[in-house]
């Protein structure tokens, strides 16, 4: 009998200075997007896991946002055994667009 491991590969980043303003105003013209930002903005580095998120969708759509977020420059991903856990990049991401995410984070 074959023992099957399954391995998924490394999540690419896009590092903040790369991104066009477009790109970055697009990641964050989404309501579920900007539901992750905020949770992750609002919880410890390296604590919540993709399935975490008390977000509308399913795997396969909430897969699609953390791509277009990680795209942006927004957050950085790593495995950590079967889960992937998440980091907001807000430092990288406020140098290379000051202010953007503090209106983002800002609730009216």
């Amino acid at each position: 009998m074959v023992e099957r491991t399954s391995h998924r590969a490394a999540p690419e980043h896009t590092h903040p200075d790369d991104v066009p303003v477009p790109t970055a105003l697009a990641a964050l013209a989404d309501p579920v997007r900007i539901t992750l930002v905020r949770e992750l903005a609002g919880s410890p580095v390296w604590t919540r896991s993709c399935g975490s998120f008390d977000v509308p969708v399913g795997k396969a759509a909430l897969s699609h946002h953390f791509a277009v977020l990680r795209g942006a420059g927004l957050v950085e991903q790593r495995d950590e055994g079967p889960k992937r856990v998440n980091r907001l990049r807000r430092e990288e991401f406020d140098a290379r667009f000051p202010g953007l995410l503090a209106l983002v984070l800002r609730e009216d």
